[in-house]
Formats: structure tokens, sequence, C-alpha cells
């Protein structure tokens, strides 16, 4: 298994990455931070972890990271303060977002704080070690998988209401609902 760690290691060199292998990880569900943590460094990163953006800011202000995964929403504020903070400090740097509440309108503000790239959990960490190693993004790749009818509505939902600041009456006027409907529509996951 070693063996094959190495020969992926090796054989998806990058010209314009950094070097320097260090990884900041920023995400408040333990247990997949402590699960992505291990695969991480089994890849060959030196991870740092933290569970809030309090923690992530702090750890980048003790020293700017090379590459960094953070989730966008945490208990105690956004994940894009994080990659903006890492992108201040250290430019060269590639941070990916990771969430569960995907949305173009939070891809394209993550894009323009400076995260590299955009995942929407569950991302396995072959994906996020792909994000991160990538030289470039040419086109979208076909997705296996393409969105449900009702994973598009949730995500139309979920933009309208990133857009109108997160005031569920504003929302729910605009999108001609209930707001006891939008309301419940809100409390769910986002459907697959």
């Amino acid at each position: 298994m070693i063996d094959a760690l190495n020969t992926v290691d090796e054989g998806s060199s990058t010209a314009e990455s950094p070097v320097e292998m260090t990884l900041l990880l920023v995400d408040d569900d333990r247990p997949f931070l402590s699960r992505l943590t291990r695969a991480m460094e089994a890849r060959g990163f030196q991870v740092s972890a933290a569970e809030s953006v309090a923690e992530g800011l702090a750890q980048i202000r003790k020293s700017a990271p090379a590459f960094a995964v953070i989730d966008m929403r945490l208990q105690d504020g956004n994940g894009l303060d994080v990659i903006s903070e890492l992108k201040a400090l250290r430019p060269d740097a590639r941070g990916v977002i990771l969430t569960g509440y995907g949305n173009i309108a939070t891809a394209v503000t993550a894009v323009k704080l400076g995260a590299f790239d955009y995942l929407a959990k569950p991302a396995d960490a072959d994906e996020i070690y792909n994000a991160l190693m990538a030289i470039q993004h040419d086109k979208a790749e076909l997705p296996e998988n393409p969105m449900s009818a009702d994973r598009v509505r949730w995500e139309h939902i979920q933009r309208i209401y990133e857009l109108c600041g997160r005031n569920v009456s504003e929302t729910a006027r605009r999108l001609n609902m209930h707001r006891r409907t939008l309301q419940r529509i809100l409390a769910k996951r986002a459907p697959r």
C-alpha cells in the first residue's frame, strides 16, 4: 500500500504547485477531520487540523501552510474568512473549499477570495488530493451522477437564500413560497 502511495505521489508532480507539503484542515466535523488528517498524512502532507474559524486563523497567522482544505460553514463563522486570510499571508497557497451546502454563488465567492477549487461533500481523500495537486482547470468533466431535479431545486433555493443575506423572510418572498415551508427546506440536508 505504501508503494502505491509513493507511485501516486511521484506521478503527480506539478510545476506550479508549492513544493512544501504543509496542509491545514479546518472542519468542525471531528470524525471527518480525523479521517482526512490520517489520509492526507499518508499522502505525504504535514497536517495541522483546526475545528473552527478562530483556530484556523490562529494557525495561519502562526505559520501559513502551502495547502488548505477548509469547510465553508463552521460553528463560529464562515470558512471563506480563513481562505481570505491565507491568501493575504501566503498568495501562492492552494486552498480548497469543502462544503455540504454547495451552490454557484458561494463557489464564485470562494474562487474570488482565493480558493483554488471548490468541492461538495461528501468528498473523499483522493478527490481532495487531486484538487490540491491539480495543475489547471481546463474544463469540467461530465459528472458520473448528475444532480437530481430535487437537488437542482435545493441548490436554487440555497443560492437565493445566500443572495438575500440569509434572510428567510426575504428569500420566501422572492421565491413566492410560504416562510414555514422555506424554513423546513432549509433545515433539511441537501437531496442527492
